[in-house]
């Protein structure tokens, strides 16, 4: 079967996707919670896609999916349910599941109870500022929400971020803070995180200094294991929320680890992304493969990356309050499926997840959008139109022309015969320079109506993605050995920062004597 599809690759190898394309537009888009997915873009037809789903049904995406929402073991490496889904669940579950809901609802309390006055400073005011502490998982979902509705904080709370080890991020994010109208979160699932644990020692001492003992009121810790962090507080009290095992760090933007952005943004707003992610789940879990958004996106990803040999994707988010979500969804796909092994031990021989980067448009069009259309790597692209409707008329106009107008260039490039014909007065070898080759595939979703649930059923539509895309790879997307062994190395090579002697590389140990 996955020789079908290897044969079906190299038939249509030499077709234009403008005529395959043109064959495929009366297609109806696919729909879920109010996102509408165009891929008539793409090296497919009519026997190339059934045998595509063939492939999906072989691969038991279906199952895959009653699997994940039944709470079965998904996360081999850990023997765990993947239970990120239950966090944004509209009515009671059972068992684990249940557990995993409710552990967001006392953030969403306390939030509330931050922004209403009713949660005091240690001085007995209102908290006016909103430090939050993660990296990784516990800090590029928060910031990709804080960044998106930013229009909808509250005007009284200021929020900021650090992640970075490099001293001098947490330096800017305080800069300006007061830290007696400061309340600092930090997120760290198994709180053992390096970067995040200097920072929160930094920030404890920040507060200390100028509140003494006290200063405990002005944290909030989210984690996996209380143990650790009422050891870290060395016995004094402070506001603790709980972050459950069978949610992963990369999957958790809808727990307490975006507590900062409940407080910032109020929790109503909140709850709507929770809604909108709900409404996604339930297409996901419920939808045959043909209908299924995640499932059949996953599939593209398989066919483009596997099949056809693309090693990248890029995501052309064309809604500013997007511009964050390609880096979000670095981590989310990259760390959940760029592996080569499965869980198995055996090897993943064919290619797997490939690499995604992007940005916003149509900013984007004066940086690398050059590469896109006439570089020598012809890779597939996503463009995401989800604009502010309610935003000034004329902006909008352009930036949806724009989005249509990459798109189609990209798949039909502009020959020599067209560019002679609007531009006749051109010398020959600039004329040549104007040939856009054009065959880029690209896949286009929207929504008429963005906001807090739209941005939430795109995001959990992403997961969902991952996780189906995971399952036609063979690769188990809720571990990160390549991630763990860094952290390893790091603490290896810390006692060899002053004596280069004592690291067993060759190269670092010459690198270290240059940074000396």
């Amino acid at each position: 079967m996955r020789e079908d599809l290897d044969q079906h690759a190299a038939r249509l190898a030499g077709a234009a996707l403008r005529d395959l394309a043109a064959k495929r537009a009366a297609q109806p888009p696919l729909e879920a919670a109010g996102w509408r997915v165009n891929m008539a873009r793409h090296y497919l037809d009519e026997a190339a896609e059934a045998a595509l789903m063939k492939f999906g049904q072989s691969q038991k995406l279906e199952d895959a999916g009653s699997r994940l929402f039944n709470g079965e073991i998904v996360n081999a490496s850990e023997a765990r349910p993947a239970l990120h889904w239950a966090l944004r669940a509209q009515k009671p579950l059972t068992d684990e599941a249940e557990t995993v809901r409710q552990s967001v609802l006392p953030a969403l309390d306390f939030a509330a109870g931050v922004r209403s006055g009713s949660i005091k400073t240690a001085t007995g005011g209102k908290f006016r500022a909103v430090l939050h502490i993660g990296i990784g998982g516990s800090d590029f979902g928060p910031r990709l929400i804080a960044d998106a509705f930013e229009s909808k904080a509250d005007a009284g709370i200021t929020l900021k971020f650090a992640a970075n080890v490099d001293p001098y991020d947490l330096d800017r994010a305080m800069a300006g803070l007061d830290p007696a109208s400061t309340l600092v979160i930090g997120v760290s699932k198994s709180f053992g995180t390096e970067e995040t644990l200097y920072n929160l020692g930094r920030a404890r001492a920040w507060l200390e200094a100028a509140l003494g003992p006290a200063a405990s009121q002005h944290l909030a810790l989210v984690t996996a294991v209380p143990e650790k962090a009422k050891a870290w507080l060395g016995g004094r009290e402070a506001h603790l929320f709980d972050m459950q095992l069978s949610v992963g760090g990369r999957f958790s933007l809808w727990s307490a680890a975006s507590l900062a952005c409940m407080i910032y943004l109020g929790p109503d707003v909140f709850r709507d992304i929770l809604s909108g992610a709900a409404e996604m789940d339930a297409h996901a879990r419920t939808a045959d493969l043909e209908s299924n958004v995640p499932m059949r996106l996953a599939l593209m990803d398989y066919w483009n990356a596997t099949v056809r040999g693309a090693p990248m994707r890029v995501v052309l988010a064309y809604a500013n309050r997007l511009r964050m979500l390609p880096t979000y969804l670095q981590q989310l796909e990259m760390e959940s499926n760029g592996k080569s092994v499965k869980p198995s031990g055996d090897a993943a021989h064919l290619p797997t997840a490939p690499a995604l980067w992007g940005g916003e448009g149509s900013v984007g069009q004066h940086s690398y959008h050059q590469w896109l259309h006439q570089g020598s790597h012809a890779v597939p692209c996503e463009f995401i139109l989800a604009a502010d409707r309610k935003r000034d008329a004329e902006g909008l106009a352009a930036l949806t022309a724009h989005a249509l107008a990459q798109a189609e260039v990209l798949a039909n490039g502009r020959s020599l015969e067209e560019v002679e014909a609007e531009e006749p007065d051109l010398a020959p070898g600039v004329a040549l320079q104007k040939v856009h080759a054009g065959g880029r595939p690209s896949t286009l979703l929207s929504h008429a109506a963005f906001g807090p649930k739209a941005f939430g059923a795109l995001v959990a539509m992403y997961e969902h993605r991952t996780y189906f895309a995971g399952k036609l790879w063979g690769v188990n997307p809720f571990d990160q050995w390549g991630v763990e062994r860094g952290k390893t190395m790091a603490a290896r090579l810390k006692p060899a920062l002053g004596a280069p002697d004592r690291a067993a590389d060759p190269v670092t140990q010459a690198i270290l004597r240059m940074i000396r």
